[in-house]
């Protein structure tokens, strides 16, 4: 019994119906995630927000010098420090008290996924209720508060355009490494930096 002969639509389906296989197969070999690179990214997100804790740790501590230094600032600085506080937990860190000297940040930062915390510029300076810590760390705090007062100005207004100037510059540091994070970690750091910008137009213009 002579076989059909072989139609060559049926060998021309098949031959692009092979292709193509081949084509989604190579396909989804070279859009898999690499690992390593993803590890990396990570980390580099990781150290970016550990190191953006230490600066807002830092940052609350001199607001602590400048109340401490000049008591008569403390009603409008006290919510500004409050804010950088809770911008240090929100990139991972441990902060103190609103009132004393700021506690030190934690060296490891949160996954970005953890740390989902909303940050935003406020101009009316509300003291959020995250940042209100616990008064028995107010003690020893404030002693080193205390101590670190001899580097402030002895104007208050010198003292105001300092702090304005490190809000300022700690703003624009953040404004550039945001551009290398990823996604949730980007998006943080950008709020904060505009926290930061918004702080710095208060202590200069907003008391004129």
């Amino acid at each position: 019994m002579p076989f059909p002969p072989f139609s060559r639509a049926s060998v021309r389906r098949r031959s692009l119906l092979a292709s193509a296989a081949g084509v989604a197969l190579l396909a989804g070999c070279s859009s898999a995630p690499d690992p390593a690179a993803r590890s990396s990214a990570l980390s580099a997100a990781d150290r970016a927000r550990a190191r953006a804790a230490r600066d807002s740790a830092a940052l609350a501590e001199r607001y602590a010098e400048v109340i401490a230094a000049h008591p008569g600032l403390a009603e409008r600085l006290r919510p500004l420090r409050a804010e950088v506080l809770r911008h240090v937990q929100a990139f991972g860190g441990a902060s103190g008290a609103p009132g004393s000297a700021s506690g030190s940040a934690s060296a490891s930062a949160s996954s970005p996924e953890s740390a989902s915390a909303s940050v935003t510029p406020s101009a009316s300076g509300a003291v959020p209720s995250s940042a209100s810590g616990s008064p028995s760390a107010s003690g020893s705090a404030s002693a080193s508060a205390s101590a670190g007062a001899s580097s402030v100005p002895e104007d208050p207004k010198a003292a105001l355009k300092g702090l304005a100037t490190a809000e300022r510059n700690l703003a624009d540091r953040r404004a550039e490494a945001l551009l290398d994070l990823p996604g949730e970690s980007a998006r943080l750091m950008a709020s904060v930096a505009a926290a930061g910008a918004v702080h710095a137009y208060l202590l200069t213009e907003g008391g004129k």
